[in-house]
């Protein structure tokens, strides 16, 4: 396929997902990590991915082990400036220029950065399915508090901190083996089955129990607009597949929602 070709291609799914989304009232947005590499946040699983240098901590394991506590902290150290300087990029303010539209039911994300709240999403309608790494919270006693303390302390003593009550802390993100927020999946689910309309951004959808949310929408006949850089677990149910780097990609499908909208 020539260049010319794969333009025409993008052109014609562009109009394609557009037409979906410029029907729809109800859309559930599903967002995956490739919407965050363009604001500088490495993703977990591609060429270049995190897990290809580090192995992930189970829950049970930082429960368990001080030494897997620590390299939990020490992770979380090492991705602290990049989170810090993390700003929202054009696909997530074309995010919130479809919830200006009035059509987004609901916006279910696997990012954990926030980068969603800071370009303008309204945080009601956030759902953080996979936790958030700007809060830190005691698995004791619950209480929640501000990741920069904690991270300095861990930087000076490198041993796992405790919480005042004695309980082990870490970051507000779901850790491999721990139980997914049942709140969330509910309100998540509960979208799905509402939604008029899925549009999946930036995700491999290979993580469950996050991808069956806009997988549910798509059974309960739903349209189903997936943008991915690289193939997806979902490509043979979408109803519009856009290929490419979702910065480049939404920017131009959301002004062309908006065009068909009036």
């Amino acid at each position: 396929m020539t260049a010319a070709d794969l333009e025409g291609a993008t052109e014609l799914a562009l109009e394609r997902a557009a037409a979906v989304l410029g029907a729809s009232r109800r859309v559930l947005v599903f967002t995956g990590a490739g919407l965050s590499t363009g604001s500088g946040i490495p993703d977990f699983r591609g060429p270049n991915g995190v897990w290809k240098r580090r192995q992930p901590v189970y829950f049970q394991d930082f429960l368990a082990s001080e030494d897997a506590r620590i390299e939990h902290w020490d992770f979380k150290l090492e991705s602290w400036d990049q989170f810090q300087l993390a700003r929202p990029n054009a696909a997530h303010t074309a995010i919130v220029e479809l919830e200006r539209m009035g059509i987004v039911e609901l916006l279910v994300t696997q990012n954990i950065d926030g980068l969603h709240q800071d370009a303008g999403s309204d945080p009601a309608r956030v759902v953080e399915i996979h936790g958030t790494n700007r809060w830190i919270v005691c698995l004791s006693c619950g209480e929640r508090s501000q990741p920069g303390p904690w991270m300095e302390e861990f930087r000076r003593s490198r041993r796992s901190p405790r919480c005042g009550c004695g309980g082990p802390v870490k970051s507000a993100t779901i850790s491999f083996g721990q139980a997914m927020p049942e709140a969330e999946m509910e309100r998540a689910f509960d979208a799905a089955a509402r939604a008029d309309a899925a549009l999946a951004i930036g995700s491999t959808l290979e993580v469950q129990p996050a991808a069956l949310v806009p997988l549910a929408a798509r059974r309960a006949g739903a349209p189903y607009v997936i943008v991915n850089r690289g193939d997806t677990a979902h490509d043979g149910v979408a109803s519009v597949r856009l290929e490419g780097d979702c910065v480049e990609l939404l920017p131009a499908l959301v002004e062309r929602v908006r065009a068909r909208r009036g």
